[in-house]
C-alpha cells in the first residue's frame, strides 16, 4: 500500500467511502462520549476529573500519553503569557501522541495538532435551563449542556475522527498530537504550555464550534478590572461623598471611545473592513458599594476589550491605562475619584492566516466532500488558541468545528448531525494530510 503524503491523498479518495462509513459506525459512540465529557463540570480550577477521562480515552486509542502540570512561573517569561486567575495545581494538560511506524521515512505525511479545551464558563442560574446544565439531554436532534458546543463537542470530532481511521486498520503516516487542554476560556495558558513544551507541526486544527467555518483571523482581547475608589457618606448628605459606582459608569464613557475609536472604518484591520464593529467592549461583572444607605466607596469592573490584530497586547493594555489617567484628570465628574487597571486574564494578540494557506485548502477539500460546496472563511470577533500555535509555535492554525447555539449561554446544545459531519471531514482531511499507512 503506498503511503506518501501525495500516495495519502490518494488512499484517502480511494478509501473515502470506507471512511465514511467508519465514521457512521461510530456516531453513538460519539454521542455517548460526549455526554459523558458534559457530565464532567469542567468549570475554571476544576478541570481534574475530565482530564483523568480524556487520558483514559486517548489510551484507548493506543496513543502515548504526555500528561504535565504547567509551571506558572516558567510559563510567565514565554511571549504570549496571560495572568492567571486560579493556581494550577491539580490542573493539567493531557496530549495523547502518535507516532508513524517510520517517522523519517519516505512516506512520512505531514505532521497534525488537533488541539481543544476542557474547561467550560459557568452555568448562570441553573433554574433557566431546560435541565440541569452538567445533565446532557439529546431532544430534536441536538445535545444540550454546559459545554456540549464550546468546546466538548469539537475534542470528541477529532478523537472520532482518529478512531474510525484505526478502525479501517489504517493510521496517520505522520505525527499527530491530540490535545486536551485547560484555561482556554480566560487566558488560554493551557493551550501556551503545550507550545512551550515543544509541541509544534505542519498544522492545527481546533474544532470550536463556529458551524463549519474556516477561521482566517481572530481579534486580540484584553481582560483586566478597573477599580474605582471615591468616598464614603452618608446618604442624608451624597455631596458629602463620592459615589465609586457612578464614577466607575463615568469611565466606563470613556473607555467606550476606545472601541469607537477602534472600530472607526480606517483603523479596522483589512480582515475586518467589511465587519461594522469587530471589537468589542463587554462589562462581565460588576461589584461595588457597601449598604444601600451608603454613597459607596468602592466599585470593581471586570472588562473585556477586542482589539485589532498587528497590535501588541502591551501597547494596548497601557493604552488603556492611559484612557483611564486622563479622564480622571480632565473629567471634572471625577474630581476625587481613584481609579486603577489591574490586568487578569487575557493579554492575548490577535493574528490572521492566509486565505490560500496549503492547509485551508486541503480542509476545505474535506469539507467539499461531505458539504458540495466551499467553507465559509471567517474573520473572528473573539480570540481562541489558534494565536500560540500561530504566533509563538510556528504552527499554521485555524478552526473548524460544528454548529452549536447558546454557547456561553443558557442551554447550550450542538448538532448531532452536525458532529457528524466535522467528524468525517477531520477524518478525511486527516488522511490527505498526513498520509495513511497500515497500523501493523
Amino acid at each position: 500500500m503506498p503511503a506518501s503524503h501525495e500516495d495519502g491523498r490518494s488512499i484517502a479518495t480511494a478509501n473515502r467511502d470506507a471512511i465514511l462509513d467508519a465514521v457512521t459506525m461510530l456516531r453513538e459512540e460519539g454521542v455517548r462520549l460526549l455526554a459523558d465529557l458534559v457530565r464532567f463540570p469542567s468549570l475554571l480550577g476544576q478541570e481534574g476529573p475530565a482530564q483523568d477521562h480524556m487520558e483514559e480515552v486517548f489510551r484507548g486509542l493506543g496513543l502515548e500519553i504526555d500528561r504535565f502540570a504547567i509551571d506558572e512561573e516558567a510559563l510567565k517569561t514565554q511571549p504570549g503569557w496571560s495572568p492567571s486567575l486560579v493556581s494550577y495545581e491539580g490542573r493539567e494538560n493531557v496530549v495523547g501522541i502518535h507516532r508513524p511506524r517510520n517517522a523519517n521515512g519516505p512516506g512520512t505525511g505531514k505532521s497534525l495538532i488537533l488541539n481543544g479545551h476542557i474547561d467550560v464558563v459557568p452555568t448562570g442560574p441553573a433554574e433557566l435551563w431546560s435541565a440541569d446544565p452538567f445533565e446532557p439531554v439529546v431532544r430534536d436532534g441536538r445535545l444540550y449542556g454546559r459545554g456540549a458546543g464550546d468546546m466538548k463537542a469539537g475534542i470528541v470530532a477529532f478523537v472520532m475522527a482518529f478512531k474510525a481511521l484505526k478502525s479501517l486498520g489504517l493510521q496517520p503516516a505522520a505525527p499527530v498530537f491530540l490535545q486536551s487542554v485547560v484555561e482556554e476560556e480566560c487566558t488560554g495558558n493551557g493551550a501556551l504550555a503545550c507550545v512551550a513544551r515543544g509541541y509544534k507541526a505542519d498544522a492545527a486544527v481546533i474544532p470550536e464550534p463556529f458551524n463549519h467555518t474556516l477561521q482566517i483571523a481572530q481579534v486580540g482581547v484584553i481582560r483586566c478590572e478597573l477599580e474605582v475608589t471615591g468616598r464614603p457618606a452618608h446618604v442624608l448628605d451624597t455631596g458629602a461623598g463620592l459615589n465609586a459606582i457612578e464614577a466607575a459608569f463615568r469611565l466606563l464613557k470613556h473607555l467606550k471611545a476606545l472601541e469607537s475609536a477602534w472600530n472607526h472604518p480606517e483603523g479596522r484591520h483589512p480582515a475586518y473592513a467589511h465587519h461594522h464593529h469587530p471589537y468589542n467592549l463587554n462589562v462581565g461583572h460588576i461589584d461595588g458599594g457597601e449598604w444601600a444607605s451608603s454613597v459607596p466607596t468602592r466599585c470593581r469592573m471586570e472588562l473585556r476589550f477586542g482589539f485589532p490584530p498587528g497590535r501588541a497586547a502591551a501597547d494596548v493594555s497601557a493604552e488603556i491605562e492611559r484612557a483611564v489617567a486622563e479622564a480622571c484628570r480632565t473629567d471634572a465628574d471625577l474630581k476625587g475619584i481613584e481609579a486603577r487597571v489591574i490586568f487578569r486574564g487575557f493579554q492575548a494578540e490577535g493574528c490572521v492566516i492566509d486565505p490560500d494557506h496549503p492547509m485551508l485548502e486541503a480542509l476545505d477539500a474535506a469539507h467539499r466532500s461531505i458539504f458540495g460546496a466551499p467553507a465559509p472563511k471567517l474573520a473572528q470577533t473573539c480570540t481562541t488558541d489558534v494565536r500560540n500555535f500561530m504566533l509563538y509555535g510556528d504552527t499554521p492554525a485555524t478552526c473548524y468545528g460544528p454548529e452549536a447555539e447558546r454557547i456561553h449561554g443558557i442551554d447550550e446544545s450542538v448538532s448531532l448531525d452536525s458532529l457528524a459531519k466535522v467528524t468525517a471531514v477531520l477524518a478525511l482531511f486527516m488522511a490527505g494530510w498526513c498520509g495513511l499507512e497500515p497500523v501493523s
